[in-house]
Formats: C-alpha cells, sequence, structure tokens
C-alpha cells in the first residue's frame, strides 16, 4: 500500500531538485562562491533522497500493475506470475520507505567538510605515544581506501616511537559525517615494548575531530593574529631544522594557538596554519552544538565530551570493542590497519535512529 503522504513529499523535494539543478550551472550564482558551495551541497544531499523516491514509486506503480493483472487477466499462469511480482515489491515498500525517512531527516550541514583530527597520547607514557602513532596509521591507511588525502600540519614524536600528538587535515568526501564518530578516548590493552615481565598494561590516546572550517564560515581580522616564526624540530632534513620555516599563530581575542612545522616553506605553513585557526576558532561554536546533542544521542557523545571512553583494542584477545553500542569484533589487526567501516556504519545507522526519533518526536 503506498504511503500517499511521501509521494507528496517527493513532488515538492523533486521540484527544489531541478531548481536547485538550475541554479547551479547559474554563471550569477557560479560567481557568488558562499552561494554556489551551498547549493552543491544542497543538491548532492537531495540526489539519494530523490533516487530512493524514484525507486518507491517504481515500486508501487509495480504493485498496483500486478494487481491490475490479477483483476482482469483470465489466463492463470499470467496471474501466476502477476502474484510472484506482487509479493516481490510488497516486501520491498516498508524498507523503502524506511530509507526514505532516514534521508528525510536533516543532515548535519558539517558532515559534508573536511576535518582536521588531533590525536594525543595520554595516560601510560611511552607506550601511549606509541598507541597514538597506531591509531594515526589506523586514520591514514582508512583515509587512503577510501581515496581521501592526508596532510599532517603538526606532530611531537615520542621517545621510543609514535607521537605524543599529531595533527593531521583529512580532505574528501564527507570526511567529517564519517569520522566524528571518532573522537573520544581510546583504550588499549597489551603487553608494552618495555616490558620485560610480560604483564599487560592499559593505556590510552585522545581523538578530537573537528569540521573544517571554509574561508566563508569564519572571518579572521589580521589585526587579531600573532605570527612568530621559529626553527622546526621535527623531521625534513637538515634546511628544514636550520631555517625559520615553522609557523605559530596566536589568536588574541580567543587566546587559540596553533603551530605548523612540516613544510620546507614558511608561506606552506602559513596557509595551514591558518586553516587550522580559522577552524579551531569557529569550532567553540560548534561544541556547544555537540554539547547540546551529546545529552541525546549516545553515538556522539564523545564529541560533546571528549574525556568519555569509547573504544577498548585488547592485543591479548584480538578484540575492540566500541562501547557506545556494545560492538564487539574479533579483528583488531585489520581494524588497526585501516578496516573501521564497520564500526563507522553500525555507529552511523544508531545515530540515524536516534536522529530518527527526535524528529518524530
Amino acid at each position: 500500500m503506498a504511503n500517499n503522504s511521501l509521494l507528496e513529499k517527493f513532488e515538492a523535494i523533486k521540484m527544489r531538485f531541478e531548481e536547485v539543478g538550475k541554479q547551479i550551472t547559474d554563471p550569477s550564482i557560479i560567481s557568488d562562491m558562499k552561494r554556489y558551495v551551498k547549493l552543491n551541497q544542497e543538491y548532492r544531499r537531495m540526489e539519494d533522497l530523490v533516487q530512493a523516491f524514484e525507486d518507491y514509486q517504481r515500486i508501487v506503480n509495480n504493485i498496483n500493475e500486478a494487481k491490475e493483472l490479477i483483476a482482469e487477466e483470465s489466463d492463470e499462469d499470467m496471474k501466476e506470475m502477476a502474484r510472484e511480482e506482487l509479493s516481490e515489491n510488497e516486501a520491498l515498500v516498508a524498507p523503502k520507505e524506511q530509507e526514505i525517512k532516514m534521508l528525510l531527516v536533516p543532515a548535519d550541514p558539517e558532515d559534508a567538510k573536511n576535518a582536521i583530527i588531533e590525536i594525543r597520547g595520554g595516560t601510560g607514557g611511552d607506550e601511549a605515544a606509541i598507541f597514538a602513532g597506531d591509531i594515526f596509521k589506523m586514520y591514514s591507511k582508512y583515509a587512503e581506501k577510501k581515496g581521501w588525502r592526508v596532510e599532517v600540519t603538526n606532530s611531537n614524536e615520542g621517545t621510543l616511537g609514535g607521537y605524543k600528538e599529531i595533527v593531521m587535515k583529512i580532505s574528501g568526501e564527507n570526511v567529517y559525517g564519517t569520522m566524528k564518530f571518532e573522537a573520544g578516548v581510546h583504550r588499549v590493552q597489551r603487553v608494552p615494548q618495555t616490558e620485560t615481565q610480560g604483564r599487560v598494561h592499559t593505556s590510552a590516546a585522545t581523538v578530537a575531530v573537528l569540521p573544517e572550517a571554509e574561508e566563508f564560515d569564519i572571518d579572521l581580522r589580521e589585526s587579531d593574529i600573532r605570527k612568530d616564526t621559529y626553527c622546526s624540530s621535527g623531521p625534513g632534513g637538515q634546511s628544514v631544522n636550520t631555517t625559520y620555516s615553522a609557523i605559530r599563530l596566536t589568536h588574541i581575542p580567543t587566546g587559540i594557538v596553533v603551530t605548523c612545522q612540516d613544510q620546507k616553506s614558511q608561506l606552506k605553513n602559513l596557509a595551514k596554519a591558518m586553516v587550522e585557526l580559522r577552524t579551531r576558532i569557529y569550532n567553540m561554536e560548534h561544541q556547544k552544538y555537540l554539547d547540546e546533542i551529546s545529552s541525546k544521542r549516545k553515538t556522539m557523545v564523545a564529541s560533546g565530551d571528549r574525556s568519555a571512553k569509547i573504544r577498548t583494542y585488547n592485543w591479548p584477545q584480538g578484540r575492540v570493542t566500541d562501547h557506545r553500542i556494545n560492538l564487539t569484533l574479533y579483528s583488531l589487526q585489520n581494524i588497526i590497519n585501516g578496516d573501521i567501516d564497520e564500526i563507522i556504519e553500525k555507529l552511523r545507522m544508531e545515530e540515524n535512529s536516534e536522529r530518527l526519533k527526535e524528529s518524530e518526536l
């Protein structure tokens, strides 16, 4: 049985989709970059919804045609074929309606953005830094599989390997909407390289995920920024370590400080530092939104409260447990090698169902 209210919504959505499609080819709109980007994002969000609606309409039409054939056809073999088609299509109605309802829930406007990710070694000293390095490699390999680009902007290496802190920007399609579930405390249980008696230790690394601010998201005044240059202490060869290529930017009104030292060129470091500074200022406001929704959605609690423990990686048992949705997988090595799609997909499904409940209240 067709849901008439859904089909009525489809007409309005299809009209808007066609209207936006025309607007993004209009030269006057293309010249207004802020409006053009927003319209492009709206068009991409609506594509899946329009496709789902067209699939639904096709299913409804197939059901109606099969019913007509059963009522009018005298040939028993034809009737039997129509009954089979009717049964097959009726089974598709409810799942497709659920998919459409999910797609109708307004998307988080931040989801389409690139992400800046900070990974810091937490409790556990040298072992925590080594684990932070493992987390960095896990995200780097995952990004590679997704066809995303990774740029490290700042890093502080651990004494025995890994990183005390590493900051990277990941660029690609829907990066923040995918990686936002990774924010929080990641805990590791394993025998450290420094342990001589084979005892399992617990260490932690903290991950923060920020949606990258676009230039038009925030107006940065040059007079509000203090710029300092210094010699880089990171890898990159002698020229990096002996020239003043590293950049430190301080935003005077907020006190936010960012550094970038991974490039030999001071100008390249400055450009990357400006992106990060803009993002951190923008995220002071975004954090208020995360705090507000974290009390409602267990999947997003880590983004609202960065001290929340979200996941445990247990080496002796080869086990990874995500505590927000009580998911345990015995494929630790694959996960550390960047195979985190299953975890993220289940978190996304949980968040979508929670958002759907909110929209129905």
